[in-house]
């Protein structure tokens, strides 16, 4: 008979082992509505802690230019949300109820464990990472969420390595469970010297596509000019609004297809393309938006931004869209062009508890087979060769 699993929780502790964090997941769900509520604990060593403090912060920052590039004593990074909260000894005016992973990780880990919870706020921006170039180095530039635990007198005290723990965690959304309309656009061109016109439509089977979902174009040419149609071009491409100091779009291309169909005059024409957007072919391309990624993991292209009315664009960070630009050439007519937007996403999983890639062996405690066991799974730091040990200080944690 094997052994049943029991619950996935997350830890790290800092580099002198005085200091743990332990989260259940890494992922948190924006809702639209409302967003997970990043519930932990913290297990601090009393005998070192003596009369200082602990402190917990979750910070969302917007990452624009590398940190070693120090300009004037500038930073390439805008927080755009920071939250405080003193987890020891705790304040009694600010103590909330107890999850219920909470409860079961201070009656396992003892009286040196204290909670902590935070709300994200709902007009945060999702975890984004701009994909760097093949010469840049340090930490990906975009949008990430960090948890930092650290021991201190008072707020004013200077962060030591030794005594402090940082783990990046993400902010994600899933693809809604209602579709939307069927994206569908047309366009009539009339020429010169031509007493009719050329017409074009196009649309796509559905709204919503999950990542590394073919994408079918349906196309319909009706061309009752005197031109003709030499090619018809098909191109997915991701736009990327950087909501800083001022807003800039981006557009990057990230799937195309090419038909060699000749439509000439008094003719139709009516086809469907296929194309797949992936990031397995887009990898040279820097500065394209990426979901964002844990140490040493895969990720794929970035997720659709679903923004509620009326949100406030200046905390947004980076906003992601997607549309499929259909392309007729026309001989000595010039192009006729229509675009179909469409929603990027993962499905909404089954479980409740995102899916996470472990980083270390797990480590049960207390292991009898029993439904209340918990699995600790190390929020590891990973030497890699060549590579010194910078406490994950300038890099993303596993």
């Amino acid at each position: 008979m094997g052994e049943k699993p029991g619950t996935r929780v997350f830890k790290k502790s800092s580099p002198n082992g005085k200091v743990t964090v332990y989260l259940g997941k890494r992922d948190f769900v924006d809702h639209l509505e409302h967003v997970d509520p990043v519930d932990g604990i913290v297990l601090v060593d009393s005998e070192y802690l003596k009369e200082r403090k602990v402190y917990v912060t979750l910070t969302c920052a917007f990452r624009y230019g590398r940190e070693d590039l120090d300009v004037l004593g500038l930073t390439f990074r805008k927080d755009l949300y920071l939250s405080t909260l003193q987890a020891v000894p705790p304040v009694p005016e600010e103590a909330r109820p107890l999850t219920r992973l909470q409860e079961r990780l201070v009656k396992k880990l003892g009286k040196d464990a204290y909670p902590f919870t935070f709300e994200i706020p709902q007009n945060l921006p999702c975890s984004v990472t701009l994909q760097p170039g093949p010469e840049d180095t340090g930490k990906a530039c975009g949008v990430d969420f960090e948890i930092k635990a650290f021991c201190a007198e008072n707020l004013e005290e200077k962060i030591h390595k030794r005594n402090s723990v940082r783990l990046v965690i993400r902010k994600v959304q899933f693809a809604p469970e209602k579709p939307g309309p069927q994206p569908m656009a047309e366009t009539t061109r009339q020429f010169l010297m031509s007493d009719k016109p050329l017409h074009l439509e196009a649309s796509l089977d559905k709204m919503i596509y999950y990542h590394g979902e073919p994408i079918n174009v349906n196309v319909h040419v009706t061309n009752n000019s005197t031109k003709t149609v030499k090619k018809i071009k098909m191109t997915v491409r991701q736009f990327a609004d950087i909501c800083l100091f001022n807003t800039a779009q981006y557009k990057c291309p990230v799937a195309t297809e090419e038909g060699d169909d000749t439509v000439g005059p008094s003719s139709t024409l009516c086809k469907v393309y296929t194309l797949t957007p992936l990031l397995a072919s887009n990898r040279d391309k820097r500065g394209l938006a990426l979901d964002g990624k844990l140490k040493h993991e895969d990720t794929n292209l970035a997720s659709s931004t679903i923004v509620q009315d009326g949100a406030n664009k200046e905390v947004l960070g980076i906003l992601v869209s997607y549309r499929v630009k259909v392309k007729l050439i026309v001989s000595r007519g010039g192009d006729v062009a229509v675009e179909l937007p469409f929603t990027l996403m993962h499905p909404k999983p089954v479980e409740e508890s995102l899916p996470s890639t472990p980083c270390a062996s797990p480590e049960k405690i207390n292991g009898e087979g029993h439904e209340d066991d918990i699995v600790f799974e190390d929020f590891a730091r990973q030497r890699l060769k060549g590579i010194k040990d910078e406490n994950d200080e300038d890099s993303p944690l596993c």
